[in-house]
């Protein structure tokens, strides 16, 4: 319980960030991700092992109070039209647009979403932006809507992740995922899609 996690990956936070935020739902604050992943460590010469290493020392560890919170797909159907609560999807465009779906049986969005993809999040050096350009990014999508209200999705839960990252960097706190994300809301009884 008393560690401090680091999480890195290759691919811009998408993996490493579940693991982020997987561990506040637990209830551990000492995790942190490292900004640029395994490639800006290893640009920078830091050092790199190639053995498999030792087991960890067992620890202890229980369940704390979540520190990141969720929301459900019946609570996000009821918030549907709220002018308030925006509902931000960090897929592609053209998966947004339900112009193409390779994992679903259907293609589109949640109505009234917004489309953040993930990768906007970071200059093309694979850092995460400033927190003054995210928030002046994330403001401009979400106009008068209240950015601490926000709820993240994506197909399935995990390129979700960068963007409450992001929002966390931006100054406005560990914001709601959508865990189910499209794959759960498009096989729903009785779902409403939008497309375009």
């Amino acid at each position: 319980a008393d560690t401090q996690v680091v999480v890195y990956d290759r691919q811009g936070a998408n993996y490493c960030g579940r693991l982020w935020w997987m561990l506040q739902w637990c209830g551990h604050a000492a995790v942190a991700v490292l900004d640029g992943g395994l490639p800006a460590w290893q640009a920078q010469g830091q050092p790199v092992e190639q053995a498999e290493p030792p087991p960890p020392h067992p620890g202890s560890f229980a369940l704390a109070p979540a520190l990141a919170d969720t929301v459900d797909a019946m609570t996000l159907r009821s918030l549907l039209g709220a002018p308030a609560v925006p509902i931000i999807d960090a897929r592609a465009p053209a998966r947004f647009r339900g112009e193409t779906e390779p994992l679903d049986p259907v293609a589109g969005h949640i109505p009234g979403a917004l489309n953040r993809p993930f990768g906007d999040n970071l200059t093309p050096e694979g850092f995460f932006k400033s927190p003054a350009q995210l928030r002046s990014e994330f403001a401009a999508l979400l106009g008068q809507r209240d950015p601490r209200q926000a709820i993240h999705h994506c197909g399935s839960g995990v390129s979700a992740i960068p963007n409450v990252l992001a929002m966390a960097i931006a100054g406005w706190g560990i914001t709601r995922l959508f865990p189910g994300s499209w794959s759960e809301w498009c096989s729903m009884p009785g779902a409403v899609f939008s497309h375009g």
